[in-house]
């Protein structure tokens, strides 16, 4: 089951550089900052509301964000849904005849687990669903601030 949108994610050169608009000039609070390894990425994480703004930057030139960046410029990158049980909704989508970019759930950023759909399946948007640690919703806590 869908929950709710998770976070719109921007591809950006530079978190800090980016930073200085979301944080600074629009006065977004509370940043969590985070590599992703796995998937050549640092995010900054930006709640608004319920829901999130992600800042990504390539962490290396293979970086999928690299080659999105280079094509495309710095931008919308996806949407993401959170969803109760990804591997579920995976098995639904493959057997909808989504075009998946992932076969399996991928560790994601703050523990979650994170899959993508091809944006050829979705109108030409590319959507992340993402399943929080735990079963957790991901919510804002004056902790991370």
């Amino acid at each position: 089951m869908y929950r709710k949108i998770d976070h719109i994610a921007i591809a950006v050169r530079s978190i800090e550089s980016a930073l200085k608009a979301y944080a600074g000039a629009m006065g977004f609070q509370g940043c969590h900052v985070e590599e992703i390894a796995e998937q050549k990425t640092r995010v900054a994480l930006l709640p608004v509301g319920e829901s999130r703004i992600e800042l990504l930057e390539a962490t290396g030139e293979d970086s999928p964000v690299a080659g999105f960046i280079s094509k495309r410029g710095e931008g919308l990158h996806h949407v993401c849904f959170e969803v109760d049980d990804l591997g579920e909704e995976l098995r639904k989508l493959r057997n909808a005849g989504m075009r998946l970019i992932e076969p399996a759930p991928q560790a994601g950023a703050e523990g979650s687990l994170i899959a993508f759909v091809h944006p050829s399946g979705t109108c030409g948007v590319l959507v992340e669903l993402c399943q929080p640690k735990s079963g957790r919703s991901h919510e804002f806590h004056e902790s991370e601030a």
